[in-house]
């Protein structure tokens, strides 16, 4: 099944939140949690997310490399400059699905155009 959401002045989370529950199946009445999914998801007008308050310089995404000293971090801001907002929606969706096999057949399923 193909769902398509526009972005367009919707709060970064709800959508996050939303995209998620369709990928993942919830919404229809066939649900099991072991299923691998089928659902595809479209976000339209990705660049029209809304980002409220002042996530923008406070919200910090990190990653480490694995060796000492190897912590590296970037703000919402700059990683928008850097990668652009379907990087920043990407990963919003990936932290709110389940840490399982299923999460990289579901985040396959997630198409973002700008």
């Amino acid at each position: 099944m193909e769902h398509t959401i526009d972005a367009t002045n919707k709060s970064l989370g709800r959508l996050a939140s939303e995209i998620a529950m369709k990928l993942r199946g919830k919404d229809s009445p066939s649900f099991l949690p072991y299923v691998k999914p089928v659902n595809k998801v479209k976000i339209v007008n990705a660049n029209q997310v809304k980002i409220t308050g002042q996530k923008s310089a406070q919200k910090i995404y990190t990653r480490h490399s694995g060796h000492p000293g190897g912590l590296k971090s970037l703000t919402l801001e700059k990683l928008r400059e850097k990668k652009g907002v379907s990087n920043i929606i990407e990963k919003a969706v990936y932290g709110m699905l389940p840490d399982n096999k299923l999460r990289p057949i579901m985040m396959k399923n997630l198409t973002i155009n700008d």
